[in-house]
């Protein structure tokens, strides 16, 4: 397949998982529920901050997914593993990205709801990487996982070694 293909493909899962996750139900929780007035300056200075971070990370793992023959969707994965960019500080970065957009909207509304289906939302990511994600990885990848695994953190941090 194409790069423009992969493109396709993976903006149509964004705009549907992603968009879904992080943006449709976010809004209606905002809507469902009681919020604060506007934020003070600065807490609105670094959602909005962590919103865009969150928003770049993902396109820059969407690119490098795509340049890789695939898309994010699991039933589309790429073709090798993706291990540059930010993917060698996470192993997880889209997942970092897409919660960091949910805080930034939690933070900005200033929501006990929307900081309470972030956290919900973390639990899931995690249970899906351990259970589903990492053991389909070391079957497909297999040493040139376990290498990967060894040396980068699954959430956030330095790689090691």
């Amino acid at each position: 397949m194409s790069l423009a293909g992969s493109l396709a493909k993976t903006a149509l899962f964004t705009v549907v998982v992603p968009g879904t996750v992080a943006v449709l139900v976010p809004r209606a929780i905002a809507r469902a529920t009681a919020t604060a007035p506007s934020p003070p300056a600065a807490l609105a200075a670094f959602a909005l901050a962590l919103g865009a971070a969150g928003a770049v990370l993902y396109g820059v793992c969407a690119v490098d997914f795509a340049r890789s023959a695939g898309t994010p969707a699991p039933i589309d994965p790429p073709k090798e593993l993706v291990a540059r960019g930010p993917y060698r500080f996470s192993r997880n970065p889209m997942y970092v990205a897409v919660l960091a957009v949910i805080a930034a909207q939690a933070l900005w509304q200033r929501s006990p709801a929307l900081a309470g289906y972030a956290a919900a939302i973390a639990g899931a990511f995690h249970l899906f990487v351990v259970f589903y994600e990492e053991p389909t990885l070391a079957r497909l990848f297999g040493d040139a996982y376990a290498r990967y695994r060894a040396r980068v953190p699954r959430w956030l941090g330095r790689p090691r070694g």
